[in-house]
Parts: structure tokens; C-alpha cells; sequence
């Protein structure tokens, strides 16, 4: 039997970085997590982040980097590559170390600087990946709690077993069914869950994706 999402964010030793309590912990984002609990054992003073967008990669990052004093690159693939090459080395003479969050990693990433391309072959990659059932019904039910609204169990259920598992789909799903009860005037039941995806075409009209 699958553990539930771990609500407990980042170890008590890890600062506070604005919204880091969001990030919730579990086999989606382990791995990303647990290179950065070791991060003295990196190969160099760098890593690549890489994962879907909305999954939580920058909150994961600029909580590393509070940490330890390090250099956070978001969106790297849209920064000068001079730029990057020239913190990357910095990070080797300093120690502190720089996170790059990425779309696609090389040779996806087309890196046109030589200099650049060499450095990041070496660069460790730390990687989140879609929700796994739990960390998708968690996020959902934050969203929803973020709205002050209350996610029955059946019908935080029903969606999942029902509707895509990404982090973007979650956050369709907890708008198409605000709009639908606030437009409805409906409390947040199974059965408006049920219509507000349907008429959102989300589900068709007998609940399936």
C-alpha cells in the first residue's frame, strides 16, 4: 500500500524561503530532493533542476539556495550563456554552488557555447516527475484550501481516478470546478465535482476522461 504524500515539506534544519511549506514530498520529487539534502557529494558546484512546469521545482530550488548561500538560474535555458559560464566557474572557486532549472536538459537544450557545453556535460541533473496519485490528490486538496474550500474525500477520489495525473491538469480541475460552483451557487459535493467536469469537458457525461 502506497504512503501518502508527505505534508512536512522541508527537514526543520532547511529555511523557510518564501512558499517552501508548498512543496510537498514524494515519489514524484524524492530523488530531485534527496540531491539536494546531499549536495556536498556533487561532482562540481552545479546541478541542472529539470521536470514539468507547476511541479514545484523552483520552491524546491530557492529553498536550496537560502540554504546554502548559492546562485539560482530559473528559466536557465533563456539566460546568456556567458552569463552562465561565468557563474558556473565562479561557483568552482567559491564554493557556493548554482542551480539551473531547465526545461530540457543537453543535448535538448541547445547550448551554442563550447565553453559552456563542456561544463554542463559534467553537471549532475536532478529530475521531478508528474504526481504520482498521491502528491496529485495533495496538491489538488491545497488548491482547494487555497480558495478556502473544503475537497470531500469521494470526490477528491473520483478525481483522481478520473482525470489526467499533471500539474497542470490539477490546477484545471480546481478552477473548472470553482467557477462552475461559484456560477451554480452549488456547495462542493461529488455531485457538482461530477458536472463541473463534465460541462468543462474535463470528463465526458458518464465520468470517464
Amino acid at each position: 500500500m502506497k504512503q501518502p504524500a508527505d505534508q512536512i515539506a522541508l527537514p526543520l534544519d532547511w529555511p523557510q524561503a518564501k512558499d517552501s511549506s508548498r512543496f510537498i514530498l514524494s515519489e514524484a520529487n524524492a530523488a530531485a530532493f534527496e540531491h539536494f539534502r546531499s549536495w556536498s557529494l556533487w561532482p562540481v558546484k552545479a546541478t541542472m533542476l529539470t521536470g514539468p512546469r507547476r511541479s514545484g521545482r523552483s520552491l524546491l530550488a530557492r529553498a536550496f539556495v537560502a540554504r546554502v548561500g548559492g546562485r539560482l538560474f530559473d528559466d536557465a535555458q533563456g539566460h546568456d550563456e556567458e552569463a552562465l559560464f561565468h557563474a558556473w566557474n565562479t561557483a568552482q572557486d567559491d564554493g557556493r554552488p548554482i542551480v539551473m532549472i531547465v526545461d530540457d536538459v543537453p543535448p535538448v537544450w541547445e547550448v551554442a557555447l563550447p565553453d559552456l557545453r563542456t561544463r554542463l556535460a559534467i553537471t549532475p541533473i536532478a529530475r521531478i516527475e508528474q504526481p504520482d496519485d498521491g502528491l496529485f490528490r495533495s496538491i489538488i486538496r491545497l488548491l482547494f484550501a487555497d480558495r478556502g474550500l473544503h475537497v470531500p474525500d469521494d470526490a477528491l477520489r473520483f478525481i483522481g481516478e478520473r482525470v489526467e495525473r499533471s500539474y497542470f491538469m490539477a490546477e484545471r480541475v480546481v478552477e473548472t470546478i470553482d467557477r462552475f460552483a461559484i456560477a451554480e451557487r452549488a456547495r462542493l459535493s461529488l455531485p457538482t465535482i461530477r458536472r463541473a467536469l463534465s460541462d468543462g469537458g474535463i470528463i465526458d457525461a458518464r465520468g470517464a476522461a
